[in-house]
């Protein structure tokens, strides 16, 4: 299933938007905290959350 994307505003060739997902929405360009490496493993849900991140990318190899 393809993942809509809005364009939200533009300068130049700039652009911001919103990638919808079953999940949520994502806004672009997106903040990504790594799950690996213990990048965020140390932190706590709460400072996650901090982050203002709305996905979080974790490897499933490990």
């Amino acid at each position: 299933m393809p993942f809509p994307y809005q364009i939200t505003a533009t300068e130049g060739r700039a652009r911001t938007g919103v990638l919808k997902t079953a999940r949520g929405d994502i806004r672009t360009p997106a903040f990504m905290p790594v799950g690996t490496a213990a990048t965020v493993k140390a932190m706590t849900v709460d400072q996650v959350k901090a982050t203002g991140a709305d996905i979080l990318l974790g490897n499933t190899y490990h």
